[in-house]
């Protein structure tokens, strides 16, 4: 792929994890584990803050996989979240568990990224081809997810401490 896109794309997914690792770090004890914060779905009181990070963290590396077979998440985590009841771990991840899920997720990303040629960004999409994605779309649909659960988490930071971090306008690594 053109080093000028490839650039970009790097620079701006970056940039959506980046925003999600400042939301982690930002983020209070009190309202990590916070259950009013929960998704309606769920009706388990240990779901929080740390849930939609570890939702966002599983979705990241599961859409940037090459297949949807040889997906695996690496230690602690298993393949729960695929579970339509909404099976959920027996207790919140930590701030550094999912800390170092995120570098996990950042360095898959970039390898992603770095590996993307024209030929391949235009192939179908392995990652849930019901959905007619190329793998160029599925990877900037992936960037929207990360982008779109890291607003929500600056928006419950805001309304649980009044502060939340700022805009990333592009990856600082």
């Amino acid at each position: 792929m053109d080093a000028f896109w490839n650039g970009i794309i790097r620079q701006q997914f970056g940039a959506s994890i980046d925003m999600m690792e400042n939301a982690i770090r930002a983020c209070p004890a009190a309202v990590w584990c916070d259950p009013t914060r929960k998704p309606e779905w769920a009706d388990n009181d240990i779901v929080g803050f740390w849930y939609l990070v570890y939702h966002t963290l599983f979705y990241l590396d599961f859409n940037l996989s090459d297949s949807m077979e040889d997906f695996g998440p690496p230690a602690p985590f298993n393949l729960d979240e695929f579970d339509p009841a909404g099976l959920l771990p027996d207790q919140p991840y930590s701030k550094d568990v999912l800390l170092r899920y995120l570098d996990h997720c950042r360095r898959k990303c970039y390898q992603a990224i770095g590996s993307l040629t024209d030929e391949k960004a235009r192939q179908p999409s392995p990652i849930r081809p019901e959905q007619k994605l190329t793998v160029a779309e599925r990877l900037l649909c992936n960037m929207r997810h990360v982008q779109h659960h890291a607003a929500q988490l600056n928006l419950v930071l805001r309304q649980k401490t009044d502060s939340a971090p700022g805009w990333v306008t592009s990856s600082r690594r």
